[in-house]
């Protein structure tokens, strides 16, 4: 996040062309697959992931979604509540939360007929933690024995495989990390962690243009702008079978093109109201409109890489920018109360147990027009004399906020031109810009978590040349608290020094936090039981076709 946004993800939608072009790929009807019951399929908004759907190489919503339901992990998030669970761990055990055995359960297969082992494990994490395979989620392996040689920081690597990993027999390996890390078996779930079939490392570009997973629907096809068509695997033997015959994914460029399918019949599901729209969706759609409290928040990012947002001053400056946006306006008039004002960089989702502050950012994710502006004036003014926002226009109605975040800082400046959205067309070219370093200034970075614990929230975002750390913020005080925090093996005090790591994001403004996010989805009547899971994704394999 998964996310995360990583699934940190964010979204991106948009619309198919027309739904004649889409259904030229299948024989379906436009809103989904005919009749109803068990073997009926659904037809769903998506985006086209930015990169192929290897799981230590997804790390945005619309490549997750795919393999949350084409995987299965050891553990997996109970939808309702978050909560790491078994799922082909039979055990995972340690006496020192540093050195863990796993047992794999026994009787699981890849689709394509191949028993899934505890080497289907381990060889897939070497794989993604190996610098010459250039996975995004590399750092994900980072604590496991090893991960220094199989993925240097700089030169060549001089490993092809972690030395903390080791095969006992067919159904249980070892596990040997560089420090302490106590909530390690809860990470298990994320996608990173898959396993993989041999046909991944045999053939691995027919692999790729169709991937074998484990999970309750395998992948029947794939046009890229188009469609990608999952189908319910028959010989999948977990608890949660597909209580649908599959899912359509249909790639829409705009998510209010999407709205207006669901509404005149030609798609299933939205999973991303538009912002234009949540004031009438309840109207249009009565109780199959869905909102829930999801792990997202939206933030503002820097590029840190860029002298111009690193240098002495910038702090008071960044600060001054956070002061300047009116959130509580934002969130009631643009998203219709679906947003929640942010006053930390976690989410109310963890709860107080696990990490969530109310108000921790205190008076600077106020709105405090005076103060903002001297704040930004005694830190040197806006570089250049002005902010641009980048985002990515096609999902999310991110115009509509960066707008709006825009028009606010634009008063608080006294000048119409003090802030300037600055849009990318697509999902994947936004992407890539982030990952070229080509950000003019701040830039939305929106976060959907990849597991509940106050750590993904920070870590993989602010830590050092972490997976996610896409401005590029360095500061060694943040790293040690967060080192100090996974080495610790009790949870409370570990969640203490991970709020003193956080406290140093809010002292330097490391990123602009703006609002807690619900997950919103529309549904057609065709549909029944149909939720969003705590990450914001529908929990498909739920889903009834009538």
């Amino acid at each position: 996040m998964r996310g995360g946004s990583h699934r940190g993800r964010s979204a991106g939608r948009g619309a198919a062309a027309a739904c004649a072009s889409a259904v030229a790929l299948l024989a379906a009807a436009c809103g989904g697959g005919g009749g109803g019951g068990a073997d009926a399929v659904l037809s769903s908004s998506w985006g086209d992931p930015q990169n192929p759907l290897e799981p230590a190489n997804t790390n945005e919503v619309q490549g997750g979604k795919v393999l949350d339901m084409i995987f299965r992990n050891l553990k997996k998030y109970d939808p309702r509540t978050g909560e790491a669970q078994d799922m082909l761990a039979e055990r995972i055990e340690t006496s020192d939360s540093r050195n863990f055995r796993i047992t794999v359960k026994d009787g699981w297969r890849f689709s394509n007929g191949e028993p899934v082992t505890a080497r289907s494990f381990v060889d897939a994490w070497n794989y993604g933690a190996s610098l010459r395979n250039n996975q995004k989620n590399a750092y994900f392996f980072q604590y496991i024995e090893g991960y220094d040689r199989t993925h240097p920081e700089s030169g060549a690597q001089s490993a092809d495989t972690l030395s903390g990993l080791e095969v006992v027999d067919d159904r249980t390996f070892t596990v040997a990390l560089s420090q302490k890390f106590s909530t390690f078996p809860d990470t298990l779930g994320y996608n990173a962690y898959a396993p993989l079939p041999r046909a991944f490392f045999d053939d691995h570009d027919a692999w790729v243009a169709k991937p074998i997973g484990n999970g309750p629907y395998q992948v029947e096809s794939y046009a890229k702008g188009a469609q990608m068509s999952l189908r319910k695997w028959d010989g999948y033997r977990g608890p949660d079978k597909a209580r649908n015959g599959g899912v359509d994914l249909k790639v829409y460029t705009d998510n209010a093109t999407a709205y207006n399918d669901l509404m005149s019949g030609n798609l299933d599901l939205v999973d991303d109201i538009p912002a234009s729209q949540l004031k009438n969706a309840p109207a249009d759609l009565g109780d199959r409109y869905v909102t829930t409290p999801a792990g997202i928040l939206q933030t503002l990012a820097f590029p840190f890489y860029d002298p111009a947002w690193n240098k002495p001053g910038m702090e008071k400056v960044r600060k001054g920018l956070s002061m300047a946006i009116d959130r509580a306006q934002i969130t009631e008039t643009i998203f219709q109360k679906t947003r929640t004002p942010a006053t930390d960089w976690t989410s109310p989702v963890l709860g107080e147990d696990g990490g969530f502050r109310e108000g921790f950012c205190g008076e600077a994710c106020e709105y405090r027009p005076e103060e903002a502006r001297k704040l930004i004036e005694e830190g040197g003014g806006l570089p250049g004399g002005q902010v641009r926002i980048t985002f990515n226009a096609d999902t999310g109605s991110h115009r509509d906020w960066v707008e709006a975040v825009c028009n606010s800082i634009n008063r608080v400046m006294g000048q119409g031109k003090a802030c300037v959205p600055q849009p990318v067309g697509t999902f994947a070219d936004y992407r890539n810009r982030i990952g070229d370093r080509k950000m003019p200034g701040p830039f939305r970075a929106g976060w959907q978590m990849d597991y509940p614990l106050i750590q993904n929230f920070l870590q993989p975002l602010h830590y050092t040349d972490a997976s996610s750390n896409d401005g590029k913020w360095s500061d060694e005080e943040f790293d040690d608290w967060v080192d100090k925090a996974n080495a610790e093996s009790d949870t409370g005090r570990a969640v203490e020094n991970f709020l003193k790591a956080e406290a140093v994001v809010r002292d330097r403004m490391a990123a602009i936090p703006l609002w807690y996010q619900n997950g919103s989805a529309g549904y057609s009547e065709r549909l029944s039981d149909v939720a969003l899971n705590p990450f914001s994704v529908p929990v498909y394999d739920r889903i009834k076709v009538a």
